[in-house]
């Protein structure tokens, strides 16, 4: 089976070290919904709004998760800088 066959490739999520160290405090229903954030960005990396001026991006959803991140050169890889549940 051809890769094309199981849809489009995902994105890598890597954390900064402020946002791993804010990871580490999180609950576990925080986690559950910080995960689904995470599965959107990595399906579809340009979801959040563009931050004027910078680099970043500013994503948030429906269960108040928000993240801020950039994304690599290919944007193949999306790094979460900071994230509020």
């Amino acid at each position: 089976m051809s890769p094309s066959a199981h849809g489009p490739r995902r994105a890598r999520v890597a954390f900064s070290d402020s946002a791993a160290e804010q990871l580490a405090k999180l609950g576990v229903m925080e986690t559950l919904a910080l995960d689904r954030a995470i599965v959107a960005l990595s399906i579809d990396p340009e979801l959040g709004t563009p931050i004027p001026d910078s680099v970043l991006r500013d994503y948030q959803d429906e269960d108040g998760v928000r993240l801020l991140y950039f994304l690599s050169a290919l944007r193949s890889v999306v790094v979460v800088a900071y994230l509020e549940v």
